[in-house]
């Protein structure tokens, strides 16, 4: 079995966000970690290693240093990693990273491939599902639970779905999105880190993906335009009001509640 995971690396919000003048965010000024919907998505691939011995490839695109992710998720336990990067995939949208993907996928072989929900730099779920398309695969979105009968070629997913869930079922291959819950991510070991500063990250530019014409890809190959960034949301200064008493200040407060219609 060949399970091929997307991972992207995101910026670590904990240590802020910056952004370049045209909108895009600016990720070489920024900290990055893995994103942990596709960590969980990892996990789920590793298991699958774990007991059917399946060879997991881990794939991104971004720039140079998203060699780091896929390092990690080596020292965790993949097998591979394949980085996508050139300058002129630079700033993509959903649509332009998902046909890059899908282009970059068509050289691999697989029956699972694996993403997360979202990414927590863009929040959008669309990258999976726009991947699946792209490739004309089944998809499974928002996995919670996963199981793979590798004889019957067949997966089997429970999928969050408000305040209930799915049992779907489908044909290999096919694409499935990850929630967190699908996986606690393992931890590096030792042995696996030291693999991951000798392994070789395959890398591919635009001229290795396959079926994708220059119109899709990039930041002039993203219809979704960015009409406005910011790193923090400027709230104005309110209302003050200085009560006379305790009394009051309960009065105020309760006026407020009532003309709001929260009581």
């Amino acid at each position: 079995m060949k399970v091929v995971v997307c991972v992207k690396q995101v910026p670590d919000t904990k240590g802020g966000v910056k952004f370049n003048p045209d909108g895009t965010l600016d990720r070489a000024a920024m900290l990055a970690i893995m994103n942990p919907d596709d960590k969980a998505g990892l996990e789920a691939a590793l298991k699958l290693k774990d007991k059917y011995g399946a060879e997991v490839t881990v794939l991104t695109m971004g720039l140079p240093k998203a060699a780091d992710v896929l390092r990690e998720a080596i020292a965790m336990g993949a097998d591979k990693g394949v980085l996508v990067t050139d300058r002129v995939l630079g700033g993509a949208d959903t649509w332009a990273t998902s046909t890059t993907i899908a282009g970059a996928l068509r050289n691999l072989e697989y029956d699972l491939i694996i993403t997360g929900r979202q990414a927590i730099d863009g929040d959008t779920a669309q990258v999976g599902p726009q991947i699946a398309e792209h490739l004309g695969l089944p998809v499974i979105s928002y996995a919670e639970e996963l199981e793979v009968d590798e004889a019957a070629k067949k997966v089997t997913v429970k999928r969050q779905f408000d305040d209930r869930y799915m049992m779907l079922e489908a044909s290999l291959p096919c694409l499935v999105t990850a929630l967190s819950e699908l996986g606690e991510p393992r931890y590096m070991t030792p042995g696996g880190i030291f693999d991951a500063v000798d392994a070789e990250i395959t890398t591919w530019g635009r001229n290795d993906l396959k079926d994708v014409d220059d119109s899709n890809l990039g930041l002039a190959g993203s219809p979704t335009k960015i009409a406005k960034a910011s790193d923090k949301v400027r709230k104005g200064a309110g209302e003050k009001v200085t009560p006379d008493s305790p009394e009051d200040a309960v009065k105020y407060i309760i006026g407020k509640l009532d003309e709001k219609h929260a009581i």
